[in-house]
């Protein structure tokens, strides 16, 4: 049995872990908030994106001449997977769900016969998956040391991509992340980015809008035409698709740490509790093994 004064460190110890988490929490709560507020603004820019390309594709007179971001390279043989997830642990099983879902695309993948290569976004997601597949990881971004995302950050992984798919490298890419649902959901999602018009619609909650706005009969003139203007917008869109999934992401994991600190302060408490009891009860066992020496001595005498 812990002595009285090993159980008094031990509540000392768990109480001070206590302080941690709860200030932890509240650091969480109040990250979530404008975190959840950037990803709720920036999903009607990626919806309305997303149905331009779609208005566009549909009135090409020739698709199969579009741009081949926007149909692809007529192949299939090699997969980009990009796997975003965070720098940052103590937030649950955020980071381990969404690699789940990489590991479940990469074996569906490889049981189809395609070849599968790894952008990795994210130090939690590197850790994990590089002890199974680290000679598919062709490309490793951390972003531990950005304060504040930015469409600049998407900008420069958006233009990595790109040259890896102009340089043929892959045929087609797919964006792994957290669709950031409320504070105790957030769901792994693996939307296409290349070919684009793959991708149309894919975990988008605006359907409507994803498909293109109704016209009402109206026919609508290019300059220049679809073309010109897809081989401008496709880029930005990858993007913006990129900075959509980072911005998801980031309200995720604060939703998950918030709830995860929130469990941990919880649990604290309880432990407190146990070993305040435990040390009461010990205490108590001491003073009257004490009294019984006392009152023996005495009647000894």
């Amino acid at each position: 049995m812990a002595s009285l004064k090993e159980l008094q460190n031990r509540i000392k110890s768990v109480k001070n872990t206590q302080k941690i988490t709860r200030a932890m929490q509240m650091v969480a709560a109040a990250k979530l908030r404008k975190a959840q507020d950037a990803a709720e603004k920036s999903r009607p820019y990626s919806e309305r994106l997303n149905a331009i390309i779609s208005n566009l594709a549909s009135s090409m007179s020739d698709a199969a001449g579009g741009p081949e971001l926007l149909i692809g390279n007529g192949k299939s043989d090699t997969v980009l997977l990009i796997v975003a997830t965070a720098d940052r642990g103590l937030c649950g099983g955020f980071n381990t769900n969404i690699v789940r879902k990489a590991r479940e695309e990469i074996v569906a993948l490889e049981r189809a016969g395609k070849t599968v290569k790894l952008f990795l976004i994210g130090k939690k997601g590197y850790d994990q998956i590089k002890r199974l597949h680290n000679e598919k990881i062709v490309k490793y971004v951390s972003l531990k040391e950005e304060r504040v995302l930015t469409a600049a950050i998407a900008q420069d992984l958006g233009q990595a991509v790109t040259a890896m798919f102009n340089a043929g490298e892959f045929d087609v890419c797919k964006l792994i992340f957290s669709n950031f649902e409320n504070v105790m959901t957030q769901t792994p999602v693996a939307n296409t980015l290349i070919p684009a018009i793959a991708g149309l619609g894919e975990g988008n909650a605006d359907t409507d809008a994803a498909s293109g706005p109704d016209l009402k009969g109206a026919i609508y003139t290019y300059e220049p035409d679809e073309a010109g203007i897809l081989a401008t917008l496709l880029p930005r869109n990858i993007n913006t698709q990129i900075f959509t999934a980072l911005l998801e992401n980031q309200a995720g994991e604060m939703g998950s740490k918030m709830t995860a600190m929130d469990n941990a302060t919880r649990n604290a408490g309880d432990m407190i509790d146990r070993l305040t009891l435990t040390f009461n009860r010990t205490r108590q066992a001491q003073i009257t093994s004490e009294l019984i020496e006392i009152i023996s001595g005495a009647e000894a005498l």
